[in-house]
């Protein structure tokens, strides 16, 4: 892959994995529809049916916000293949700018949410690291 650039094919990737540390220092992983401005990622609880309204990334940040957000391109082609990875603090808003910009900015990027309403929590992720490989 020619001129690689890590935070352009970042944003662009329709699907992130998030990973979190539980209270008992066990990781959880979830993949989530994201967005990203400047150093931030955003994220949102959307409508979509869930088992529960208490995700456990939610109760995860409440207990520890450091938190990774992976995206990654697999091709059959392995000269193809890339991943990229922010560390970073993660916070959960439920009202106020980072909500509006959130929904803002993930409606803009899946035309999904014309039609799936963004009701929930929003979490951002204040990035305090990149890392990541590609071929």
């Amino acid at each position: 892959m020619v001129d690689f650039d890590p935070k352009a094919s970042f944003a662009a990737a329709p699907v992130a994995r998030l990973g979190t540390v539980g209270p008992e220092d066990g990781p959880h992983l979830v993949p989530v529809v994201f967005a990203l401005r400047d150093e931030v990622v955003y994220t949102a609880v959307d409508a979509k049916p869930k088992a529960t309204h208490r995700l456990r990334r939610l109760t995860n940040i409440e207990h520890n916000p450091r938190v990774s957000v992976l995206v990654d391109h697999y091709a059959d082609d392995w000269t193809q293949l890339w991943w990229v990875r922010v560390d970073g603090i993660a916070a959960i808003h439920h009202d106020g700018d980072a909500v509006r910009d959130g929904y803002d900015l993930l409606r803009a990027k899946y035309p999904q949410y014309q039609s799936v309403p963004l009701n929930g929590p929003v979490i951002t992720v204040a990035v305090r690291h990149w890392s990541g490989w590609h071929a």
